[in-house]
């Protein structure tokens, strides 16, 4: 009798157990998850946000969700600019889904989280390469896209940091007294980036390099080709001045 009861008693302990254990939180399907991890975003809730994305990509891997998802994970973290881990989101999606139709976007966040990172002419200049390999690719996996405009025009402005920056080198050599190194800088630019904002400046501290040497016929076809060229200019105007110097 009292195995019976002792039995009946624990019957009833474990059903009140069971009892008091919360139900197992269901599993949402794909399209909610995505509209709750969207409206989070909108609310600049980013970590809320990216938990919705996530569990789309962990419990939906085959649901139409989940490649945007994967991109929105990404986006949370660029819109906190957490780059590091943004770039990693966005390239494991063009990995993973290169002919997407969102493709070209996410191609270019990850172009734009490089470039939002890039460092004055005086530092640096490897992230500003990143970027500019970056929109290059954009523009040629997808020349019709609608994003390929305005990386164009990135690719510009980064090739301009770059030139800047071998500029900015060489005219520390030149003062520091080693115009062989400048030199080598100096006809890089021209070389590698043509028709950049800086060739006018380039020019000019060629010329100066070609006086510093002593090659003074070199030095002055360089300041007429700038006076001509690019007289609109301030480093054109001061090619005319030294020119009228020379004589």
């Amino acid at each position: 009798m009292r195995v019976r009861i002792l039995l009946a008693s624990l019957l009833l302990v474990a059903s009140g157990c069971s009892w008091l254990r919360p139900a197992p939180t269901p599993i949402l399907p794909a399209e909610e998850l995505y509209s709750i991890g969207a409206q989070e975003l909108t609310a600049k809730r980013y970590d809320v946000a990216r938990d919705n994305f996530k569990k789309i990509v962990e419990r939906h891997p085959n649901s139409s969700y989940a490649p945007r998802a994967r991109f929105l994970i990404g986006e949370a973290y660029y819109r906190e600019a957490e780059f590091d881990k943004a770039i990693k989101e966005f390239e494991a999606f063009v990995s993973f889904f290169p002919r997407h139709q969102i493709a070209d976007l996410v191609q270019y966040r990850l172009a734009m989280s490089y470039y939002d990172q890039m460092k004055p002419v005086e530092q640096d200049q490897g992230l500003t390469q990143r970027a500019l390999d970056q929109f290059r690719k954009l523009v040629k996996e997808y020349p019709e896209s609608r994003y390929a405009t305005e990386a164009l025009a990135k690719i510009d402005i980064c090739r301009g940091r770059l030139a800047q920056k071998e500029v900015w080198v060489a005219n520390y050599y030149f003062t520091q007294g080693n115009p062989s190194a400048a030199r080598q800088r100096l006809e890089l630019v021209l070389k590698r980036y043509a028709r950049t904002l800086v060739i006018p400046e380039t020019l000019y501290l060629l010329a100066e390099v070609n006086f510093y040497e002593g090659k003074n016929p070199e030095a002055v076809d360089l300041l007429r080709q700038l006076s001509s060229e690019y007289g609109y200019t301030e480093w054109g105007r001061r090619a005319v001045q030294r020119l009228r110097a020379q004589r």
